[in-house]
């Protein structure tokens, strides 16, 4: 911590006579400084120490003055009993008064009311009473304070008593410090992130001491060695000021750890405070004197890999992972001055001793103490090794074991700018030093003599060594970035606008540096590329860059492709893979994989393959290192099918037509469905392979659902079975007549199949010209009966006899399904299917008789009679069997005949018969049934 004074002012009155500077507060957007200095307010520029206005309103001396958290009054209390409110504008706007004279005053940070208290009570007042309520107390008041929600006041008291009340006045805690502890100033701590609210209080029994809002002390007291007139937290909690009568402002942590003095006064300091949210601290002594001081806190901090160490709360020491982000912490309660960090090793030097931690073993992130050296050292930089602390002092470097033993010293030409720790076996470690003279050394912990690596002309700001440490970079005094061979001496490259330059430690080749907002990155030879970056970079590895921004160490990736595809250009495939293992996208990794393949660097396209689980050409690779192993050593056939594997397939055809494999360039395309460049890798003449590929394009038509094109296909590659299959199952006749057209008679097979599915489409007229095509009779007369075109079966039964039963006898089939029994008996007979006729006339007979209809059962039998007479006459041997059967059928035709007359008049009430008529046809058939009675005859009257 720095303290740097910004500006002074010292106050007097007309006679020259200094005033004391009892109190003072800043407005709260910190523009204006309101001071307490005799009877008179005073208000200054914070910027430049400008005196703004002197105020005059107060008769007598002004003790306190207080600003409200809104910005938009202030109030004044002074030794004339008064307290006056004033604007922003330093008009006055009210004034009350108390019976003793004002000793301190306190706005409530959330309602904006005022506490204002008098020797012997307190007062409160808000912008919407008319009245101030006043509370008495029973000892002197010296200071109060609100908490951070405004619910509660504390009242410091001359009796060593601190008194904490309500809004109301009431009070609900009370703290006894002992008599002769004098509380004589308090302050909460602004800090929302505590668990609980703080008061911090300093008395004149030179005590500091922190008190829970119940009351409960915390920790133990702080003993300061001098009467504390004031204390006051910065805006955000994190540390204290306190001043009295040791003549000086001192820093304190919020646990009460001194850290440094802020500024020495000549006289009492009776008040200070920081401005709100900033570093800058205001100091008021008796004298009269008010300091303007800005703070600097500087960052203490060490590296290794990818561990960093730093100071918080300047007594804390975090070390923070910075891959994984975890952070441990190790409270020192003490001011850390310096911090180094080296493998498992960690040094902080406190104001009277250096600490050595170790890691646990096993555990990166936890660290226990070693060693204690219980020296106080004066030193600018701080280096820990495995065994030893080196310490640096302008141009001298001190070597001390954890024992706190001297063992070597080193003095340099000029001072030491840069030190470094770059490795080495424990108790041998070496270090990098670069000097203001431009000497850049290597000194090793046990050798007393350095060596000089190499001599800049100008001074040393930052070092590093590469990876395998035959590099050297440098930036030096003009912000030039520069590289050396450290074996030939010989300057590799520079670039200007560097603060700070690193080698990534997995990558010999590759650095990085930072400088106006650009982080640079170079690998190899290459260009350099570049990203926004604020900060300074201070270690690169792998694909993260740590940077460093103001107090905060940032990790962040940085893509490795640009330098990878760099070396890919090159056809540097090794190298190119050494970047990508930095971290580069999975799309990187492929472009790398895929790279390498067409380079034939199998080893490195399998690797890369490997990465992004490629199975596919994982596979392929596998197969040609089988092919290897077995002799083969065509890279054009290797070549083509890696172009083949990743859709190249043009230039995959033409290396296997250059090898001689024109077959294979045709299944390519074939395979994938590309069958007009397939076409151009046949063989003239080849007409067998030609139409293989003709077959497979239809297939694949087929697959596809393009029906059609698949059909011409087959057709074109002869193939008429599947094409007619194809165009009969989608019912296509116009295409399906253009292929039996086509197709030769002595196919006999595909005509058939044609005719098959002609009829499947009731295309009569198509099929029978495909039987007459084929000359098949018998197909086509199978075909004019199915289709019932019974004219046409008729014509050829008539010129072709043989088919005669063949047409007859499902057309009396048909017609008997149709109930035309007389002309499906007729059928039959023609046919000379005598039985079935027969059969058919004795059915028609029995349904005649069923029905009652005697006429049509009349008909039949005597059909019947006929048709048994003309079997006699052409059937010989059958006469002894028609002819009784004939005289039979006769009887039962008249019977049915006379009875048909006898019935239509018992069922009609009407007749065409005379009386005598119907009586002779009566006696007529009761002669005709006098031996057998007919089915449906009856001899009695129903």
């Amino acid at each position: 911590m720095r303290s740097i004074p910004t500006w002074v002012d010292k106050v007097h009155d007309k006679e020259k006579v200094e005033q004391c500077i009892y109190d003072l507060c800043f407005r709260p957007d910190g523009s204006q400084l309101i001071v307490a200095a005799g009877s008179r307010v005073l208000v200054y520029d914070t910027n430049d120490g400008t005196l703004i206005q002197p105020i005059k309103g107060h008769k007598d001396v002004v003790y306190a003055v207080a600003y409200a958290k809104d910005g938009k009054r202030f109030a004044s209390g002074s030794a004339d009993k008064s307290v006056i409110i004033w604007t922003n504008k330093l008009e006055g706007i009210l004034k009350y008064s108390h019976n003793d004279s004002i000793q301190c005053l306190s706005y409530n940070p959330i309602t904006h009311q005022l506490a204002s208290c008098a020797c012997s009570d307190f007062g409160l007042w808000s912008p919407e009473q008319k009245s101030v309520q006043k509370y008495k107390v029973p000892s002197r008041i010296t200071s109060c304070a609100w908490t951070n929600d405004g619910q509660y006041l504390a009242i410091g008291l001359y009796n060593g008593t601190v008194s904490i009340r309500n809004k109301a006045g009431e009070e609900k805690v009370k703290i006894d410090r002992g008599p002769g502890n004098v509380v004589w100033s308090l302050a909460w701590n602004p800090s929302k992130d505590e668990p609980y609210d703080t008061l911090a209080i300093v008395d004149w029994g030179q005590n500091l001491s922190f008190y829970q809002l119940s009351g409960k002390q915390i920790g133990k007291e702080r003993k300061l060695d001098y009467d504390a007139c004031c204390v006051s937290y910065f805006s955000k909690g994190e540390y204290l000021i306190v001043g009295g009568s040791n003549k000086e402002a001192v820093l304190y942590t919020k646990d009460g750890i001194a850290l440094g003095t802020i500024g020495e006064q000549s006289s009492w300091v009776w008040c200070c405070r920081s401005m709100p949210d900033s570093n800058y601290v205001a100091v008021g002594s008796q004298d009269g004197t008010i300091s303007y001081y800005q703070l600097v806190f500087s960052t203490v901090h060490g590296l290794y890999k990818d561990r960093y160490a730093y100071r918080e709360n300047m007594t804390d020491v975090i070390i923070q992972h910075l891959i994984t982000d975890q952070k441990v912490r190790i409270k020192c309660r003490d001011f850390v001055k310096k911090i180094a960090i080296y493998k498992d090793r960690l040094a902080v030097q406190l104001p009277d001793k250096v600490v050595i931690y170790e890691m646990y073993s096993g555990d990166m992130m936890h660290y226990k103490v070693k060693e204690k050296i219980a020296r106080k050292f004066d030193c600018n930089l701080l280096v820990v090794c495995a065994s030893h602390i080196i310490l640096c002092q302008e141009k001298r470097l001190q070597c001390y074991s954890f024992q706190g033993t001297k063992e070597r010293e080193w003095v340099m030409e000029s001072l030491i700018r840069y030190i470094k720790v770059i490795g080495g076996s424990g108790g041998h470690e070496g270090l990098l030093v670069g000097l203001k003279n431009g000497q850049v050394l290597k000194i090793f912990v046990d050798n007393p003599f350095p060596i000089v690596l190499l001599k800049h002309t100008t001074s040393i700001r930052c070092l590093d060594l590469s990876m395998n440490r035959a590099r050297l970079s440098i930036v030096d005094e003009n912000n030039t970035c520069i590289v050396f061979d450290l074996v030939s001496k010989e300057m590799l490259f520079q670039e200007p606008n560097a603060n700070s330059v690193a080698w990534n430690t997995q990558n010999e080749d590759m650095l990085c540096f930072s400088g106006s907002g650009v982080l640079s990155i170079k690998a190899g030879n290459f260009p350099i590329q570049q990203q926004k970056l604020q900060g300074f970079v201070v270690g690169f590895s792998g694909s993260k860059v740590f940077c460093l921004h103001l107090y905060t160490m940032t990790t962040f990736e940085v893509p490795q492709s640009a330098p990878m595809y760099q070396y890919l250009e090159k056809k540097n495939y090794v190298d190119a893979y050494k970047v990508a293992c930095l971290g580069v996208t999975e799309k990187d990794w492929g472009a790398l994989a895929h790279e390498a393949l067409e380079g034939l660097n199998i080893l490195i396209a399998k690797k890369a393959f490997i990465r992004i689980r490629d199975l596919k050409f994982l596979e392929l690779i596998h197969h040609i290192e089988e092919r290897k192993k077995r002799g083969e050593a065509d890279t054009n056939m290797f070549l083509a099918d890696i172009y083949a594997y990743q859709g190249k397939f043009q230039d995959a055809a033409k290396l296997y037509k250059r090898s001689g494999q024109e077959q294979r360039a045709m299944n390519l395309f074939s395979d994938l469905r590309m069958f007009d460049q397939a076409k151009d890798f046949i063989p003239s003449g080849d007409t067998h392979d030609k139409k293989a590929l003709m077959t497979k394009q239809a297939e694949w038509a087929k697959s596809s659902n393009e029906p059609r094109a698949a059909a011409e296909m087959y057709m074109s590659a002869g193939d008429y079975l599947k094409a007619i299959d194809i165009i009969g199952e989608r019912g296509w006749a116009d295409m399906l007549i253009e292929v039996s057209r086509k197709v030769d008679k002595a196919d006999r097979e595909a005509l058939a199949r044609c005719a098959h599915y002609f009829i499947k489409l009731e295309r009569y007229s198509y099929a029978a010209e495909v039987y007459n095509k084929m000359g098949d009779m018998k197909a086509l007369v199978d075909l004019h009966i199915s289709a019932k075109h019974w004219d046409d079966a008729f014509v050829l039964a008539d010129q072709h006899p043989e088919y005669k039963e063949i047409v007859y006898v499902p057309y009396a089939q048909w017609l008997a399904e149709n109930d035309r029994f007389e002309d499906a008996q007729k059928a039959f007979h023609k046919a000379g299917q005598q039985d079935e006729a027969v059969k058919v006339l004795g059915e028609l007979t029995q349904n005649a008789v069923n029905e009652n209809r005697f006429h049509d059962a009349s008909y039949y039998y005597w059909m019947l009679s006929m048709q048994c007479l003309d079997i006699a006459a052409e059937n010989a041997g059958k006469q002894q069997q028609m002819l009784p059967m004939f005289k039979t059928f006769r009887r039962l035709a008249d019977i049915y005949y006379a009875y048909h007359s006898i019935q239509r008049y018992t069922d009609e009430p009407f007749t065409s018969h005379l009386p005598e008529a119907l009586f002779n046809i009566a006696l007529f058939v009761l002669n005709g049934v006098s031996t057998e009675i007919p089915p449906g005859v009856s001899k009695v009257y129903p």
